[in-house]
């Protein structure tokens, strides 16, 4: 096909190959996605696959959706049937068809990190569970567990803490499965579970072409989900970068791209080593920083764009003279501030940055703050929402009962939810018999019935989300109640829900628009469409490009960072981090470390700096 001369012969012989497995090993900026799409628009196009036989999956909805509009203006609309989205959008889509054989039902809810936080939370207390450690922790390592496919009662022992991690471990997954809810995790891991116990279910998606994206970055539960998916027709082609590999922390695998031939020995192997987007003085400094690690397979990376300028390190007194000097630069460059971003290792970073920002008159936007869908007043809004999909979900159910207050306490809640339990019903559905329930006052049952009819009257009237969002708004005066906090938060407030209404409007059915808003992500919410200074940590730089890019705080213990300092591979992934920042400039760099910052009075240089080529760093103290 004519597209096919847009890419060079490695990116071609990528796309062309089909005969079995395949890794692209793609460097930074070598366009890799371009690879991607051209090959679904090839297999299409050229050699008239069925779309829905290809399954192309990446990490983040807006990666997929990019990838979808790429490939429409390639081959037209045909790409609509491709199964193409991430891992977790299509093991939900997958598990809505077959929730039965797991023993959920269609409605099931996907809960989020703070959703299991707040289960977590609730188990503790109930039970009176003894327990040192924060439910962020317990739920950060039930979620490592689950990574690994290991059950509660796989859990490791090794002290008391294990053994209190295992036990609420073992009561939280009761009370999902129990309620018709699925973490995050369990949508991977029930569809391992799926494919493994159903033949129909693996016949039906055994696709003849999987492609996977960001393969540096899969976990041992995907891993496992392609290898399931993969075993029948063998054509499997994944595209990553070892270099690349940050999130560790989440349970992702460097291993699987390192082992890839020896878990595929029929694989071919394809190396992506020409660059687009940097000068080949920042390819230089990121290569002699990546060479220092053992956990890669090596590439040597190169581009046809200019040489450019050295790399600015420049030493700052302490973090309010880094992020002045920072602010300073980009006032003075001349450039629009939208060609501007700011990295840094912690989001604790990012204060004295902004305040720096402010005094220059500078606008900024900071990306992973506040989430969009983790406001206040959205959160609200989804838990009525997502009540009214699942009646089960009795986290939903505790925060729509008393938004706005209904007087309705805790005592009364748990009567509820105990009655609710020993009739084996819905929590919501015991709202239906409430005169039943001992030990709740007249005036609280009464308000208990008006939330109940409120509900009642907004299932049967509406379907599609943007006219129930519409309906809850003004069934609970909820405008109303955001007026009693004052008229400049109210206003803010306001118009996020309304972006809620307009985002909603584009779902027909409420568990559409549900399990998107579940799987979305910071970056799947940040466009770069507005002329400002973008703020962010390293981790949510991936994929991303600048003309210029700082990276601040390279000192030991910040990066890296001093949790990963007793081990050898989270030092490399450290390395793999600042990497990753290194390689998202296309002109310029300037890299910066304090002497003292935040109380430390010597800070050390970060180890990484002086694994940097001399020729590509120009050392300043500025």
């Amino acid at each position: 096909m004519d597209f096919l001369s847009d890419l060079n012969p490695p990116q071609k012989e990528a796309v062309e190959y089909n005969d079995g497995p395949l890794l692209v090993l793609a460097g930074a900026g070598s366009g890799k996605t371009r690879v991607l799409t051209y090959k679904i628009a090839y297999l299409v196009g050229m050699l008239k696959v069925k779309p829905w036989e290809i399954l192309a999956v990446t990490f983040t909805n807006k990666a997929a959706e990019e990838m979808k509009e790429r490939v429409q203006n390639l081959i037209g609309p045909m790409v609509r049937k491709v199964w193409l989205g991430t891992f977790h959008s299509f093991c939900a889509r997958v598990l809505r068809i077959y929730a039965d054989t797991l023993k959920y039902t269609k409605d099931y809810t996907i809960y989020d990190a703070d959703d299991s936080k707040t289960l977590i939370k609730k188990i503790i207390k109930e039970q009176n569970i003894n327990c040192r450690l924060s439910p962020k922790t317990i739920s950060n390592r039930i979620s490592r567990a689950k990574n690994k496919l290991m059950s509660a009662d796989e859990y490791p022992i090794r002290n008391f803490y294990d053994t209190t991690v295992a036990h609420i471990y073992t009561l939280y997954q009761t009370m999902l499965q129990k309620n018709n809810i699925m973490d995050f995790d369990d949508l991977l891991i029930n569809a391992c579970k799926l494919f493994n116990k159903s033949n129909d279910a693996i016949e039906k998606f055994s696709f003849k072409y999987i492609l996977v994206d960001e393969y540096q970055d899969t976990n041992y539960v995907q891993y496992t989900l392609l290898k399931l998916l993969s075993r029948k027709y063998n054509k499997l082609t994944v595209v990553g970068d070892e270099d690349q590999s940050i999130y560790g922390f989440r349970g992702a695998e460097v291993e699987n791209i390192i082992k890839f031939q020896k878990d595929w020995p029929d694989a071919k192997i394809i190396k992506l080593e020409q660059n687009y987007r940097s000068t080949q003085t920042i390819l230089d400094a990121a290569s002699s920083l990546a060479s220092h690690n053992f956990a890669r397979l090596g590439k040597n990376l190169w581009t046809e764009n200019e040489v450019g300028n050295p790399i600015t390190l420049y030493i700052a007194n302490d973090e309010e003279d880094e992020a002045e000097k920072i602010a300073r630069i980009i006032k003075n460059d001349g450039k629009k501030t939208g060609d501007f971003l700011v990295l840094y290792r912690t989001n604790a970073q990012s204060r004295v940055i902004e305040e720096a920002m402010k005094r220059e008159n500078l606008p900024y936007v900071i990306v992973g703050g506040i989430r969009f869908y983790e406001r206040k007043e959205i959160k609200d809004l989804l838990a009525y929402l997502r009540l009214l999909s699942n009646p089960n979900d009795f986290i939903s159910f505790r925060r729509a009962i008393n938004t706005p207050s209904r007087n309705i306490g805790e005592a009364t809640i748990r009567r509820i939810e105990k009655f609710a339990e020993k009739e084996q019903i819905p929590v919501y559905f015991a709202l239906r018999r409430i005169n039943k329930i001992d030990g709740i006052p007249i005036s609280r049952k009464k308000s208990l019935k008006d939330f109940l009819q409120v509900m009642e009257r907004i299932r049967k009237r509406h379907k599609k989300p943007d006219d129930i969002l519409e309906n809850i708004i003004d069934q609970i005066n909820y405008f109303d109640f955001l007026d009693q906090e004052g008229e400049i938060e109210a206003i803010s407030r306001k118009e996020n829900i309304k972006e809620l209404i307009n985002a909603s409007s584009n779902y027909k059915t409420l568990e559409e628009f549900l399990e998107t808003v579940s799987l979305l992500t910071n970056i799947d919410q940040w466009e770069n469409k507005n002329e400002r200074v973008t703020l962010m940590t390293a981790h949510n730089a991936k994929g991303l490009e600048f003309p210029i890019v700082f990276i601040a705080g390279l000192e030991e213990e910040l990066l890296p960072h001093k949790l990963s300092l007793n081990s050898i591979d989270e030092i490399e992934e450290e390395r793999r981090l600042f990497y990753v920042g290194l390689t998202r400039a296309k002109e310029k760099v300037y890299l910066s470390y304090a002497i003292s910052r935040s109380g430390r009075n010597f800070c050390r240089p970060s180890r990484f700096l002086s694994e940097i080529s001399d020729k590509c760093l120009a050392r300043n103290r500025i």
